[in-house]
């Protein structure tokens, strides 16, 4: 296994223990969650960029830093919109649908002309199964539950232009100017989303903190940040796929940490995304196999 294929498990581990932590911190408000955790990453990344990176930082050309501000933009907009789904329909519902993320990059892929295998699509669809599996399908006709479902499918449209957005800046950026500068975006417009919504950015007890500086520890710092790093390499097909693997992650954390009794359908939905994942990394080898063939031909 390639060091990239370890370091997305690591960040695919790390955004897992998302929902758990969240889910106990029942004082802070889902915005200010969202922006705490960006707004503290920030604040380590910032001297690291400075003393390390300051040449990279200087480098960004004006594509890049605005590339790198929209995939910040469109980050803000899928924590903004996907959180407050959670209390608007149900968690099945809302994380379903959100987790559409590789489905919509595969799309977006598509329209940039960018054609998939067939084993590529079969990988997403089969992988997108295993969340089905787990989340089940609870879809409610109620306008407020409705409303919910399409924040959760923005959320997921979001993600997918972000993962997108990073594969491109990252094909001449280094992972730690381009984060610095997706992140800072991302927390100034859920600063602005707070203040609009009146969410309360504090005072918070010692214990809300302490679970705010672990959730950007892990999610934000391990999570966010390590896709950023082997989105370059291992593509946004891959990476957006294996983060489907969060969903049964998550249930596994809550069962150890928690001692929740995991749900029946964790450990075949698992197996089923795991497969999936597999059928995509294979594709997508294949794909660069090709274009390293076809190139080696052009120049003999």
């Amino acid at each position: 296994m390639s060091l990239d294929l370890v370091l997305l498990l690591v960040a695919v581990s790390g955004l897992a223990l998302s929902a758990p932590l969240i889910a106990h911190i029942t004082a802070v408000p889902a915005l200010a969650i969202a922006f705490w955790r960006n707004a503290m990453a920030v604040g380590v990344l910032t001297p690291v960029a400075l003393l390390r990176h300051r040449a990279a930082l200087r480098a960004m050309n004006r594509r890049a830093v605005l590339l790198s501000v929209a995939a910040g933009a469109l980050l803000a907009l899928h924590f903004g919109v996907w959180l407050p789904s959670l209390g608007m329909t149900s968690v099945a519902s809302s994380t379903a649908l959100v987790t559409t993320t590789p489905i919509w990059t595969m799309i977006l892929l598509r329209l940039r002309g960018r054609r998939q295998p067939a084993v590529a699509w079969a990988g997403t669809a089969l992988a997108f199964l295993g969340v089905v599996i787990l989340t089940g399908v609870d879809l409610s006709s109620s306008p407020r539950a409705l409303a919910g479902d399409g924040l959760a499918l923005a959320g997921g449209m979001a993600a997918a232009g972000y993962v997108l957005l990073g594969a491109e800046v990252r094909r001449t950026v280094a992972t730690v100017p381009y984060t610095l500068v997706c992140y800072a975006t991302t927390t100034a417009a859920l600063l602005a989303a707070c203040l609009i919504s009146g969410a309360s950015l504090g005072p918070y007890d010692g214990g809300a903190w302490t679970q705010l500086v672990l959730l950007t520890a892990t999610a934000q710092l391990l999570g966010h940040s390590l896709v950023n790093r082997v989105v370059k390499s291992l593509g946004p097909s891959v990476t957006s796929t294996a983060i489907l693997l969060e969903t049964p992650g998550a249930a596994l954390i809550a069962a150890l940490w928690l001692g929740q009794l995991p749900p029946a359908a964790s450990y075949p939905a698992l197996a089923v995304i795991l497969a999936g994942l597999a059928l995509v990394i294979a594709a997508e080898r294949g794909q660069r196999g090709g274009r390293g063939t076809a190139r080696a031909s052009r120049s003999a």
